[in-house]
């Protein structure tokens, strides 16, 4: 049965993967700025960029979802005794259109897997090229971060949608 437990337990773990995307996508982008200000090889050069665009996502993303998980998580304890209208009117439709954004996230994550991992392999013997064996390593690295975090929250978002669905048809 859901209760206001489950919805408390659903917005903590949200907000403490926002935490951890916040520590990745700091130590990405310090560790882009070491790539590209120290070490400064072509291979290096390479690998900064995505380090460094993927760290800004994964910064902005997790601080978004850390700083919104409490008000998210008070507003739908409070509506589960007060206002049970508005799990069903507001956070069910809101969950069912998260539910589909890690559809398509994780489609994307694979499709720069496997471009990451294309250009690593079929640039890595070309001494020239190795700016785009960096980028592709690191490309795939990230993609690989990012999908397995996206696996997660995904699967406790499912879980956390259909304790709604059951809530609000008992309601």
């Amino acid at each position: 049965m859901f209760s206001k437990q489950d919805i408390e337990k659903y917005f903590l773990a949200e907000k403490q993967l926002g935490l951890v995307f916040i520590v990745i996508g700091i130590l990405a982008i310090l560790l882009a700025i070491v790539f590209f200000l120290l070490l400064k090889t072509a291979f290096y050069k390479g690998a900064a960029i995505p380090l460094l665009v993927i760290g800004l996502i994964q910064l902005i993303a997790g601080s978004t979802v850390y700083n919104r998980s409490d008000a998210d998580r008070i507003r739908n304890v409070y509506a589960y005794d007060m206002n049970p209208g508005q799990l069903k009117n507001d956070e069910l439709p809101r969950m069912l259109k998260v539910n589909k954004n890690f559809a398509v996230l994780k489609w994307v994550e694979i499709v720069l897997l496997a471009a990451g991992l294309a250009m690593a392999i079929y640039y890595r013997a070309n001494i020239g090229m190795l700016f785009w064996c960096g980028f592709g390593l690191l490309l795939a690295m990230q993609a690989v971060i990012m999908f397995v975090a996206d696996f997660t929250a995904e699967k406790r978002a499912i879980s956390y949608t259909k304790g709604i669905e059951s809530f609000v048809k008992k309601a």
